[in-house]
């Protein structure tokens, strides 16, 4: 699981979940790592509400290798712990990008991708069939068949535009009253 979030990091350049400071709240180092006889580890473990071994240090795979300066991974937040620095003023070492918005970001453009590709794709399927229908009245009114160079007339819709949509229109209300049921006074067995 370290591997694939270290993976994660370096490659999305991102660091915690929300920023940086999403690893102050966590314990990532394991205790095995710890030397519990050191007092400041052991201050630092009892003076933690939940026992656990928190530090303002990030894991090395939320450094910038692009930084000019070494990474400043461990006391983040401690202003005497480096040489010239101030962690409020200075332009931070390590990613600032929270790993939500590196992977949200990454998946949104694949997806817009998708889309563009989706639509291109429904518009030459559309000119296809338009094509074919076209074709088909083409074929359908030649005069004479056996002769290539005969003229014919080709159409996509029989009748005009208006006339298509309110014919569809009428169809659809026709389909939607067939599955009604009739009220009891006008059916012919209440009128028997």
């Amino acid at each position: 699981m370290k591997r694939t979030l270290d993976m994660t990091q370096i490659e999305f350049r991102c660091c915690g979940n929300n920023n940086y400071r999403d690893w102050f709240e966590v314990q990532w180092i394991s205790n095995r790592y710890l030397d519990m006889n050191n007092d400041v580890v052991k201050d630092r473990v009892l003076s933690n509400v939940e026992g656990k071994y928190l530090m303002d240090s990030v894991p090395f795979s939320c450094c910038n290798p692009g930084s000019p300066r070494p990474c400043i991974q461990h006391h983040v937040t401690n202003n005497s712990a480096h040489y010239d620095y101030d962690h409020r003023t200075e332009e931070l070492n390590i990613w600032n990008r929270g790993c939500l918005e590196a992977v949200f970001s990454y998946y949104s453009s694949i997806m817009t991708s998708i889309a563009v590709l989706l639509i291109i794709s429904m518009f030459l399927e559309s000119a296809d069939v338009a094509g074919l229908k076209y074709l088909s009245t083409t074929l359908e009114t030649m005069t004479d068949p056996e002769n290539p160079e005969c003229e014919s007339e080709g159409w996509l819709l029989e009748k005009g535009i208006k006339e298509t949509f309110t014919d569809m229109l009428s169809k659809l209300k026709t389909l939607g009253r067939g599955n009604q049921v009739q009220e009891g006074g006008d059916s012919p067995e209440a009128a028997t």
